[in-house]
């Protein structure tokens, strides 16, 4: 009787590994894009932000802010996330604002995704009141 299992659990050892790293690829890759894609949402937080400041500081005009952002984007990712950077002003509880918007594509497999997906803004109070 020992003889017959035995013989019936050989070679499961191969398709059990087969399966198991399979699902252990597949975890690795779906945590490796999940990280990607929020290293690329707080980068461009960071540069919309960047962006913000500069544009809000009493010496430079708005429009400077979106021109920096586009600089930090490019310079830290790849030239498709710095292709639809829009700044303006607001009022946001009764002070002015200076808001940079940066549209982006959703990184879905890699860094290859849908465009216009990611919306981030980055605000500043406008310094000359």
């Amino acid at each position: 009787m020992a003889a017959l299992v035995r013989r019936g659990e050989r070679g499961s050892a191969v398709a059990e590994f087969v399966m198991v790293s399979g699902l252990v690829v597949f975890l690795f890759m779906a945590v490796l894009q999940l990280g990607l894609v929020l290293h690329i949402r707080n980068t461009l937080i960071s540069c919309a932000s960047e962006g913000a400041r500069l544009g809000a500081r009493a010496d430079a005009e708005p429009g400077m802010g979106a021109v920096r952002a586009r600089e930090l984007i490019t310079a830290s990712l790849a030239d498709d996330y710095a292709e639809h950077v829009t700044v303006g002003t607001g009022l946001v509880g009764g002070v002015q604002v200076v808001e940079v918007r940066v549209r982006a594509p959703f990184p879905v497999l890699g860094l290859i995704g849908p465009d216009g997906q990611l919306d981030i803004s980055g605000r500043a109070f406008l310094e000359r009141q």
